[in-house]
């Protein structure tokens, strides 16, 4: 192994210009590579954390994925007479029985949850008007399972939680409206029952529509108000594991009855979007390392080319054929392992410039930084793959180094 090894380095500093510059394809393949990856990686992974942190993980619906059968369909599935236009009994929308429910979903390992009542709403203030989702909430609950306490301006969920006619208002309600702290308009439900409100608190998602038409006030406040007393209509969870969301969904779903959806089911479309970004672009930045690899194949072959007297009196002397394979794949090691370990220090320092670029969208006035991740995992497959890549590149003229006939070469013939 040492003599192949100083064969190997005799032949690459021997042609400095070539291994130069296939040693340059890989250190840039690497880079690029880590360059590339983690701008998408770190795009999906502040996509992700928008998307889970500003939707709950799994939210319980007052509703069926199923409607129930009629008693008698059951009974008598194959009855001569069949009942139609059955009215079944009216009764008030939600959850039955929502506080054992709850306590059921609590009881699971790392989960938080919420109960919630939201319906429809009229806001009006000095003659305007809004309808808005009026949502009642448990102020001490709901900052376990949602991040809308991070986004208040001013006033806070404690705040509501003192006021038992306090509401929290989007900055985009309070804008139009001209309300502030303290401000006081008038929340007027479907069924015409009116109540003044006033402002505790104003907060901020940067999602426009959100912020206009969405506003938070006590549970019980919204119960009395909606007319739905002791009902909520979902509940709302957040889990240690977002990843476990599918899991735990269909585990509630089963155990209450009621329909549970989780946000990978109702990201579904988007999920498979990122997948096939994810594909594309692994495609594109493995084909820079593919093409780095070709110009290693392309130094050693030459090498191959050049030597073959050498090759032949190597085997005259008694190496063998996997001996001679041996000194071009260790060529092959040796530029892709000097290689990978610049072009990850290369690729590091692009990151760090990357990350550090701010940027500010067209309508939005705060500056925001390209999105970076520094999973270990993704260096990892940089360097594997520059190292498969060197060494499928160097096998092919290793090859056919070893199956080179002395005899012939010596005689003159090729």
């Amino acid at each position: 192994m040492a003599i192949a090894l100083d064969i190997a380095l005799a032949h690459l500093t021997s042609r400095k210009r070539q291994t130069l510059v296939s040693l340059t394809g890989v250190v840039l393949g690497v880079a690029f590579f880590l360059a590339v990856a983690g701008l998408m990686r770190g795009s999906e992974d502040d996509f992700l954390k928008r998307l889970v942190d500003s939707s709950p993980h799994v939210t319980v619906y007052d509703d069926v994925r199923q409607g129930r059968a009629q008693p008698a369909s059951l009974q008598w599935p194959d009855g001569a007479v069949e009942v139609r236009n059955v009215r079944p009994l009216r009764e008030t929308r939600g959850i039955r029985g929502w506080s054992q429910r709850l306590a059921f979903i609590e009881a699971l390992p790392g989960v938080r949850a919420a109960p919630v009542l939201a319906d429809a709403a009229v806001l009006t203030f000095a003659g305007r008007q809004q309808g808005v989702t009026l949502s009642g909430v448990v102020p001490e609950k709901m900052k376990h399972v949602t991040t809308i306490a991070e986004k208040l301006q001013v006033g806070s969920l404690d705040a509501l939680a003192a006021d038992p006619n306090g509401i929290l208002i989007g900055r985009g309600l309070a804008d139009k409206f001209s309300l502030h702290l303290g401000s006081t308009l008038l929340a007027l439900a479907a069924d015409g029952t009116s109540r003044p409100l006033r402002v505790v608190g104003i907060f901020r998602t940067g999602n426009a529509m959100y912020d206009e038409a969405q506003a938070f006030v006590l549970l019980k406040r919204a119960q009395s108000l909606l007319g739905r007393e002791n009902r909520v209509n979902r509940v709302i969870i957040q889990l240690a594991d977002p990843y476990a969301a599918q899991r735990t969904a269909q585990d509630i779903e089963t155990a209450t009855g009621y329909k549970s959806v989780s946000w990978i089911e109702a990201s579904e479309d988007l999920l498979s979007l990122l997948l096939v970004r994810n594909i594309i672009m692994y495609s594109v930045v493995a084909a820079i390392l593919v093409v780095a690899a070709f110009g290693i194949y392309n130094t050693i072959s030459t090498i191959v080319m050049e030597k073959t007297r050498d090759i032949a009196i190597m085997k005259s002397m008694g190496f063998h054929p996997r001996d001679l394979r041996r000194v071009f794949v260790l060529e092959g090691l040796i530029v892709g392992l000097i290689g990978s370990g610049l072009g990850e220090l290369l690729g590091l320092a692009l990151m760090q410039v990357l990350a550090q670029i701010e940027l500010r969208p067209p309508g939005v006035t705060e500056l925001v930084r390209l999105p970076m991740s520094w999973a270990l995992e993704q260096h990892a497959l940089a360097a594997g793959f520059a190292m498969l890549s060197c060494l499928v590149a160097s096998y092919l003229p290793a090859r056919r180094a070893g199956r080179l006939r002395p005899v012939d070469i010596l005689r003159g013939a090729t």
